[in-house]
């Protein structure tokens, strides 16, 4: 009876969940029509959910206020990062492990220049010269901050031009895991210092080896696993919904698992997607479209089977990552619209801040340029550029520094200004050059 008499209040549903889902729709259909409109100028779809979310973010400032509750909102948020995690999962999944190792030592390289020179430029440099006069954490959390990646939007640009098969970009997604790992490394190193005084070696000894461990153990264990639990889930049922069950539910419990002891949650969703070959799935079920296709192959024309088998060999073999892309349609847009909206077009109206922000971002973008130099022939230009937005990892190291109370508002409207650049001029640079390497 009880449930008889809520049922039309669940049915009408509450006023939180209406208000949701118009914003999520809002988002949705502005995200597919701001993508179009950046990729007829040139610019990849990701810049245009960036600058809608911008929009939308600072109507405030022209009279309308009815977005302003959106970046607030937990249900959005969380939609938002199921979006980056998706992402991460989805990238994962097209990047092949052997490839990824290959590039392993440059990556290394690579991920090492672009924590130890922002770092260096922040605590050291721009901080002191460009903000005189705060504390040495101060300075601290700017360095930590600038050594940020946000391999998310650099993944998706190169996702959306094809072009995450290069070693440029297997150098770029390497070195930012590699850089997600030290960065949180040195935001807990830098966060107990300002809380507890110190940190011993022992401290950090222990964070890099959970942050090892996690990441080898997860990959070295879940590819042992992954074919014998594909072939016992595939006797079960062999069919699609079990193999999207499968590669969804490893993303997400690898995703919880690295956040359970301290890591980004992407890592393990990355870590999740290269568990994956073609080959372990094979117990699975073909896509319907193949197996229909293929008794009509015309045997009298070698030809014509030749084009088209290997086209079904690719359907065939990577009908994993085709269940993903829908669910990206929908959570990514709402991620890259979400970031957007953090931004603050209010803290450029000081032509102080202005300035100074203008500063940290040249030595921002100047320190991960270099670490461009240790990619070699791999395209220097390519990965440094590749390594420069900072995006929600650089907002989350800001926000951490903001509520120890290191920051005073002036130096964190210098950060997110810093955030906002490195965010939007980094797709339409790397499309560039992309294009230009064709």
């Amino acid at each position: 009876m009880l449930c008889l008499a809520a049922a039309p209040a669940w049915a009408a549903g509450s006023d939180v969940v209406g208000i949701n889902l118009l914003w999520l729709a809002l988002i949705l259909m502005s995200a597919r029509l701001f993508a179009p409109l950046a990729q007829r100028v040139g610019f990849p779809a990701v810049l245009g959910e960036l600058l809608l979310g911008v929009v939308l973010g600072n109507l405030a400032l022209v009279g309308f206020t009815g977005f302003e509750a959106i970046p607030k909102d937990p249900v959005i948020a969380f939609i938002a990062e199921l979006g980056v995690i998706v992402l991460l999962l989805q990238i994962g999944l097209e990047t092949r492990l052997a490839d990824l190792i290959k590039v392993g030592p440059r990556a290394l390289a690579v991920g090492l220049v672009g924590i130890v020179v922002p770092f260096v430029l922040g605590t050291w440099v721009v901080g002191p010269w460009l903000l005189p006069g705060l504390s040495h954490n101060a300075y601290l959390f700017l360095g930590a901050t600038l050594s940020a990646t946000s391999v998310g939007i650099t993944g998706r640009v190169f996702r959306d031009l094809g072009k995450l098969d290069t070693p440029a970009a297997r150098i770029v997604l390497g070195a930012a895991v590699i850089d997600d790992v030290l960065g949180l490394v040195i935001l807990a190193v830098v966060s107990s210092l300002v809380q507890a005084g110190s940190v011993s070696v022992g401290q950090v000894g222990g964070i890099i080896a959970q942050a090892v461990i996690f990441l080898a153990g997860s990959i070295w264990i879940g590819r042992m696993i992954a074919p014998h639990s594909s072939r016992w889930l595939a006797q079960l049922d062999a069919g699609p919904s079990m193999l999207f069950a499968q590669v969804l539910a490893t993303g997400l419990f690898l995703a919880w698992l690295a956040h359970a002891i301290g890591l980004a949650p992407i890592i393990g969703a990355f870590a999740a997607g290269l568990l994956f070959e073609p080959m372990f799935l094979r117990d699975f079920d073909r896509p319907a479209i193949v197996r229909e296709i293929e008794p009509l192959l015309p045997k009298g024309e070698p030809a014509l089977a030749e084009r088209l088998l290997p086209i079904l060999k690719k359907h065939g073999g990577h009908q994993h990552e085709h269940m993903i892309e829908p669910i990206g349609y929908f959570f990514v847009p709402v991620f890259f619209v979400l970031t957007g909206m953090q931004v603050d077009l209010k803290t450029l109206a000081d032509p102080t801040v202005l300035g100074v922000g203008a500063g940290v971002t040249v030595a921002a973008i100047a320190g991960k340029l270099a670490a461009g130099l240790a990619a070699g022939s791999s395209g220097r230009w390519l990965v440094g550029w590749g390594m420069v937005p900072r995006g929600e990892v650089g907002l989350i190291f800001a926000m951490v520094g903001k509520q120890l109370g290191v920051m005073n508002e002036a130096m964190f409207s210098v950060i997110v200004m810093m955030v906002i650049l490195t965010t939007l001029v980094t797709p339409p640079v790397l499309t560039a050059l992309l294009k230009r390497r064709q």
